[in-house]
């Protein structure tokens, strides 16, 4: 393939480096670029459009060129692909479609929702496929590269070229956990539930509290939150089962003691606060973790099954105002 990787600005490579090009200056793809840059390994070209991209790449790859896709793949001897999901897949057949993709190449896609499977087109091609997904969220800034020491990445590909893509997270300072095919759909649905909606419940408490008068909720749920958060993570940590019972051990609180009477009261002034602000999802999550908390407590034996009972059927769903209650 055309080797010109004097013109990233990143000097002679050592052997062993291979040219980068990264397909997307999101977020994800500057920092890792920028991370694989800082061991030696050279970014020959980079794609970006909007403005946010272009600072980026200004910021964290600066010197680097800004071109059109297919000049990146062109150059690359290893392509950084880190689109949205939903545009892998096009953006790979395309690519096959005007015969970017070159054989030894190596193509690296960063999506958690896919394995190697969505890169059929460049495989097809002679290309190797492996997809690399780091278990963090992005701010896009130099912040991420501190965090990726220590980070989990999700490794899949064809067993050959699996130390390829495990080498890549080691350098980047990560760890490498192998995750066949098949099983990437279930991993990236449990790593958005936890991630996408811890997010949400936080919002559900702040405003629940700023109508309760306080001035800055997040300060005043910081410490517990993070106590909470901490203690549920290092009791799920070396566990190989699938219960979750883990977590369910560190939970406090109403549920934890079966005080119905607490959430009695919980559920009314929420269902208050929904009916006055519009915040109706704020009653509905709390019954639907409740019950769900209440389900894990009792199959870890810390709750009764009757007090168990009693807080399902306080939690049960009332009837909806359609519903004739005769």
């Amino acid at each position: 393939m055309t080797d010109q990787r004097a013109t990233s600005g990143d000097g002679p490579s050592r052997p062993g480096r291979l040219g980068i090009g990264i397909v997307g200056a999101g977020r994800v793809g500057a920092v890792l670029g920028s991370a694989l840059r800082a061991v030696g390994h050279p970014v020959v070209a980079v794609s970006g459009i909007s403005d946010a991209s272009r600072d980026r790449v200004d910021a964290l790859l600066p010197g680097v060129p800004i071109l059109e896709v297919p000049d990146v793949v062109g150059r690359a001897e290893l392509v950084l692909l880190t689109v949205p999901d939903d545009a892998l897949a096009p953006l790979v057949a395309g690519l096959a479609e005007v015969g970017a993709w070159q054989a030894g190449q190596i193509v690296v896609h960063t999506s958690g929702r896919y394995g190697t499977d969505v890169l059929a087109p460049a495989r097809a091609a002679g290309a190797i496929p492996l997809a690399i997904h780091p278990a963090m969220t992005f701010t896009g800034t130099s912040l991420d590269l501190v965090r990726l020491e220590g980070c989990c990445f999700a490794v899949t590909g064809p067993g050959p070229v699996l130390p390829i893509g495990q080498a890549l997270v080691v350098e980047l300072g990560g760890e490498p956990v192998v995750l066949a095919e098949a099983d990437r759909p279930l991993y990236h649905a449990a790593l958005a539930h936890g991630a996408n909606h811890l997010v949400v419940l936080v919002a559900q408490a702040a405003q629940a509290l700023a109508a309760a008068g306080v001035d800055e909720p997040g300060r005043l749920l910081a410490p517990l939150l993070t106590a909470a958060l901490d203690g549920a993570l290092r009791a799920e940590a070396g566990r190989a089962d699938q219960a979750g019972q883990g977590a369910i051990a560190t939970m406090t609180g109403p549920v934890a003691r079966g005080d119905v009477g607490t959430v009695r009261d919980h559920l009314a002034v929420l269902t208050e606060l929904a009916t006055r602000e519009g915040a109706l999802d704020i009653p509905l999550a709390y019954r639907d973790l409740a019950r769900a908390g209440t389900q894990r407590l009792l199959a870890a034996g810390r709750l009764r099954e009757s007090a168990a009972q009693e807080l399902l059927d306080t939690l049960a769903e009332p009837p909806s105002p359609q519903e004739d209650p005769a």
